[in-house]
């Protein structure tokens, strides 16, 4: 399929690398226009400059997503540059391990930039999208994390879970006040960004367990969740509200 989201803008976080990076490539692939927001303007630059179209696709925007009044600016960027908004992917996080003697300072940090700014985005979205007359989607990614634990995910999994739950109130808010959008979380599984490809390399011998915890016999790739999102900004996910949308390859079985 082609043009899934023709004509639709959508806005993500964290959209310079890994999962976020396939997710903005795809959906201009897919026909809409794309802010790709991310805290290195130069990997976000490089980035659009790749798109090419001389910013007619998409376009960067440097953002600090626990920052409120960023949100707000960047929400009236979007309409000064593409004149409405459609979709926003609340997509950037951080995932620092961490047991129950975790610094304090740490798991704070990881609830502001995991839960706080998805707050920020979902809520900055919900006002901008309403202005525009058209039907919206959000799209909050949380994880298999958000679902389960482990013993050095307390933050991370506090922070996920948060976003689990939050999604289904602002889903909810939104049919309430009969606002024309919805709000959706998606939960991916592990998978071989850049990142988690270089922890195997270094460490080799973590590969096996890995795929022992995953039925379908391999790790996902970053494309399995850009289609995900992909689905759930376009109209084809229409009578999806407050759902949980797990790629995850098993993991959760």
């Amino acid at each position: 399929m082609t043009g899934r989201v023709n004509g639709k803008v959508a806005f993500v976080t964290g959209g310079a690398s890994g999962l976020g990076e396939a997710m903005v490539r795809l959906l201009v692939e897919e026909g809409a226009r794309v802010v790709l927001a991310y805290v290195d303007a130069a990997r976000g630059e490089a980035i659009v400059s790749e798109i090419g179209e001389g910013g007619q696709k998409a376009f960067f925007l440097d953002l600090d997503v626990t920052d409120e009044g960023a949100w707000d600016r960047a929400m009236e960027e979007t309409l000064q540059r593409f004149g409405k908004l459609n979709v926003l992917v609340n997509n950037a996080g951080i995932a620092p391990t961490g047991d129950m003697e975790m610094p304090f300072a740490l798991w704070r940090k990881t609830l502001a930039v995991n839960l706080d700014g998805v707050f920020l985005g979902t809520r900055a979205a919900i006002r901008t999208i309403s202005k525009c007359g058209e039907r919206g989607s959000i799209i909050n990614v949380s994880s298999t994390m958000g679902m389960s634990a482990e013993p050095t995910t307390a933050a991370y999994s506090a922070s996920k879970g948060g976003v689990r739950n939050f999604t289904k109130a602002a889903a909810v808010y939104c049919a309430d006040k009969k606002l024309p959008i919805r709000v959706n979380s998606i939960h991916p599984g592990m998978c071989l960004t850049p990142l988690v490809k270089n922890y195997f390399d270094a460490n080799p011998q973590e590969m096996e367990p890995q795929l022992a915890r995953h039925p379908i016999g391999y790790l996902g790739e970053p494309i399995d969740i850009a289609y995900g999102v992909v689905f759930l900004a376009s109209d084809e996910s229409k009578f999806m509200l407050g759902s949980e949308l797990v790629i995850d390859g098993g993991y959760l079985i």
